[in-house]
């Protein structure tokens, strides 16, 4: 008879999660998601595009080049 209570217990705990909605405030959430947009504009450069050149992409050009010489 214990077992059953116990069921109905985490049944009831399980029931009032799965519909509980807590107050949200949207006016927090809103100055958190904007913080991140004042940022500088450049901050989806790539930064080390300058520093290291396109080996890789020259190489494989190269490559093409030679294959269809070839």
């Amino acid at each position: 008879m214990g077992r059953g209570r116990q069921k109905a217990k985490h049944t009831k705990v399980a029931r009032e999660l799965k519909y509980f909605s807590p107050e949200t405030n949207y006016g927090a959430l809103e100055r958190e998601l904007s913080a991140g947009q004042h940022s500088d504009e450049n901050s989806y450069v790539d930064r080390w595009a300058d520093q290291y050149g396109d080996e890789e992409d020259d190489d494989l050009e190269t490559q093409q080049d030679q294959n269809k010489s070839a």
